[in-house]
């Protein structure tokens, strides 16, 4: 993931939620750059294929390379997401119960911010091997091929990206209408179980989460980050999981308008550096959440 010198995207949006709930976190950081792209200057280095490797290689050499969850986010580059497909499949086979957890960015609102060319690299080398999955619909839809204008399209979409390798899959977003009115974004999520004689289940859930007037950076790592954090808590409990996460964003988030709109003053829209995450300051919501969401079980399925 990124790192930025100033605020809060990447791997600054992804360690200290995971540290604060008890993992030993270990980063790459894909870019350095001094803030993130949304402000009207940057500056900073992107990191090679073959720098990624050399550190790779470091840790290797020092026989350290036992990890339990991975990670990963933005990427731009083919040779950087090839090299990244070829490290979790190595740490794959030294520790075979490894968890990938994969956001698989690519864009938005029916347009992709990444090449084009990266997509069959994701649909066909980093989505078979990722575990858990955190697509937006547009990202779920470009994976799949198929378009989501229902709940049941959904539904196909989680099952045709299971069948690609993830057992859980989780949209993060969706243009679907809330049942709760235009104040609500829809979330979905699926998550297969292997019951103890060996028969498949799946549990499919919805939740409507409340929108707010901004534009945040660094939510879908933070969301990604905190999905790890409670499926690793809740490991067959994809509803209380997503409560969990779908709940400290909203603590985050609120209080990061609130003193946004507090810098910025009556009447003015806040800008990027006054809407940077307020991540220190929701500690105590990272670690236990006060549940202001609830996830609507859609199906409890056999296969």
């Amino acid at each position: 993931m990124s790192h930025v010198v100033r605020g809060y995207v990447g791997n600054k949006s992804a360690t200290f939620p995971l540290q604060v709930l008890g993992f030993e976190v270990d980063s790459i950081n894909s870019v350095q750059f001094s803030n993130h792209t949304g402000y009207n200057h940057w500056k900073g280095q992107v990191l090679t294929a073959e720098e990624l490797n050399e550190l790779y290689e470091g840790i290797k050499l020092n026989k350290v390379n036992h990890y339990d969850y991975i990670l990963t986010g933005y990427s731009r580059d083919t040779s950087f997401l090839e090299m990244v497909v070829d490290i979790i499949k190595e740490l794959k086979e030294a520790n075979p119960s490894l968890v990938y957890v994969c956001d698989p960015v690519m864009g938005d609102h029916g347009a992709m911010y990444v090449p084009e060319y990266l997509l069959p690299v994701y649909r066909d080398k980093v989505v078979p091997l990722a575990d858990i999955l955190t697509p937006n619909q547009f990202e779920a839809e470009l994976l799949t091929g198929r378009k989501i204008t229902t709940e049941e399209d959904a539904v196909e979409v989680m099952d045709l990206l299971h069948k690609m390798g993830p057992e859980t899959v989780v949209l993060t977003s969706s243009d679907l209408p809330s049942k709760r009115g235009d104040q609500f974004l829809v979330a979905l999520g699926s998550q297969k179980i292997v019951k103890p004689d060996g028969t498949n289940t799946s549990q499919k859930i919805c939740i409507d989460i409340p929108k707010v007037d901004a534009v945040f950076v660094g939510t879908g790592d933070l969301f990604a980050a905190l999905l790890l954090a409670w499926t690793h808590h809740h490991p067959k409990d994809l509803k209380a999981a997503c409560e969990k996460t779908v709940s400290v964003m909203h603590h985050v988030i609120k209080r990061t308008i609130t003193h946004a709109h507090e810098l910025a003053g009556p009447g003015k829209r806040p800008s990027p550096a006054q809407l940077e995450l307020r991540m220190v300051q929701s500690k105590a919501d990272i670690e236990n959440p006060a549940i202001v969401v609830e996830a609507k079980v859609l199906q409890k399925s056999s296969h």
